[in-house]
C-alpha cells in the first residue's frame, strides 16, 4: 500500500457500496433491487469487520439512507489569516480538542465559498470572505486518519478578515479560536479534517497569491 493511501479493502468496499446505491437509483427490477441491497450489506460488513467504527448493521442503515447516484461528499475549510499573518484554528470537541481549521459538510442552496464563510462564522465568531480555492483535495488520497465510508472531496479556501473582532454566540462544535503563527501551530491536529502538509501549503499561497489551485 503506498504511503497515504487507504487500504485496499476498505476502497473496494466504499466502491461496492457506491455501485449498489446508484443501481438502486435507477432499477426496476425488483430482482435487481435484491442484488443491489446485497452488495450494500456486503459492503457493510465489510468495512465492519475490518474498520474500528461503526458495526454492520448501522452501517447498513447509514448506506440504505443515501439514495440517487454515488457521488463523492464535499467538506470545506476556510484557512483565515489575520493583519500579522497568523493563522485561524478552532478546537473540535468531537475529536478530543484537537486543532483544525474551521470547516465542515457543504449544504444545499450555497455555493461552495459561501458554505466556507458560514463555517468559518459558525465555529470562530470571525466574519470572513472567501478569495481564493487554493486545495481540491481527495481525502482518500491525503493521509487522513480515520478513514470513513464516503469518498470526500475536501476544498480548502484561503479567506479575508473582514472584522478583527469575533462575533458573540455560543458554537456546539468548538471550544476555543485563536490565531497562531507559523512556528507556534499546534501539533496535536484534528487529522481527519486537516493535515500539516496542507497547512503548509496554505501558508504557502498566502505568501504567494500567484499560486495556481492545487488538486489532487
Amino acid at each position: 500500500m503506498a504511503e497515504g493511501r487507504e487500504p485496499d479493502w476498505l476502497l473496494w468496499a466504499r466502491e461496492i457500496q457506491a455501485v449498489a446505491q446508484s443501481g438502486l437509483a435507477f432499477t426496476r427490477d425488483p430482482y435487481d433491487v435484491e442484488r443491489y441491497q446485497a452488495l450494500t450489506a456486503l459492503a457493510a460488513r465489510m468495512m465492519a469487520a475490518r474498520g474500528d467504527g461503526a458495526d454492520a448493521a448501522t452501517l447498513q442503515a447509514v448506506f440504505a439512507a443515501e439514495t440517487g447516484y454515488a457521488t463523492p461528499k464535499v467538506d470545506v475549510r476556510g484557512a483565515v489569516f489575520d493583519a500579522e499573518g497568523r493563522l485561524l484554528m478552532v478546537r473540535e470537541l468531537a475529536d478530543g480538542g484537537r486543532w483544525t481549521l474551521p470547516g465542515g459538510w457543504a449544504d444545499v442552496n450555497q455555493t461552495a465559498s459561501e458554505c466556507a464563510e458560514r463555517e468559518v462564522l459558525e465555529e470562530s465568531g470571525y466574519r470572513v470572505r472567501a478569495t481564493k480555492l487554493a486545495l481540491v483535495h481527495d481525502r482518500a488520497r491525503q493521509g487522513h486518519h480515520p478513514s470513513g465510508p464516503f469518498s470526500i472531496y475536501k476544498l480548502f479556501f484561503l479567506c479575508t478578515l473582514l472584522d478583527p473582532s469575533p462575533q458573540p454566540g455560543a458554537n456546539i462544535e468548538t471550544s476555543d479560536a485563536r490565531f497562531w503563527a507559523e512556528h507556534e501551530i499546534p501539533g496535536e491536529l484534528s487529522t481527519g479534517r486537516v493535515l500539516p502538509h496542507q497547512i503548509a501549503r496554505l501558508l504557502a499561497h498566502r505568501r504567494q497569491p500567484d499560486l495556481p489551485t492545487e488538486f489532487d
